[in-house]
């Protein structure tokens, strides 16, 4: 069983589950926690960051199928079996309480919704209100 959720590294808490960098960059602020894992692959390519929402996004979920969701699943799968834990926490740095910010992980959870039927639920507020799910 594998339990994905997205937040942003200054949000994120422990109980919430492992918490695994998804971005180029390490975050260069201290954490109150350890960040023992990095999937790379997840995070957008420079190229690209620059671009109108509509063009980001068109390139990262070309990225994200061209990687494909069954490798994804099993690189994700290989942290929550090392760290027997099945709630794995993707970080990055967006703040999404401004209703006009986006970010990549919102593109990653609707991609990985699209491809395999799985929810993926933001832990930080969202504009406002919070998508609440559960970490259990």
């Amino acid at each position: 069983m594998l339990s994905l959720f997205t937040n942003r590294y200054q949000a994120f808490r422990p109980p919430q589950g492992v918490p695994v960098r998804i971005t180029l960059g390490a975050p260069r602020f201290k954490l109150a926690y350890p960040l023992a894992h990095v999937v790379r692959e997840l995070a957008p390519r420079r190229e690209y960051f620059s671009k109108p929402l509509p063009e980001f996004t068109a390139a990262y979920r070309a990225d994200l199928d061209r990687l494909g969701a069954a490798p994804i699943a099993e690189r994700l799968r290989e942290i929550a079996d090392a760290e027997e834990d099945h709630r794995l926490v993707l970080l990055c740095f967006e703040d999404l309480t401004d209703p006009v910010q986006w970010c990549h992980r919102g593109i990653f959870a609707t991609w990985w919704k699209d491809v395999t039927g799985d929810a993926v639920r933001e832990l930080s507020p969202r504009g406002g209100q919070y998508e609440q799910g559960t970490l259990m």
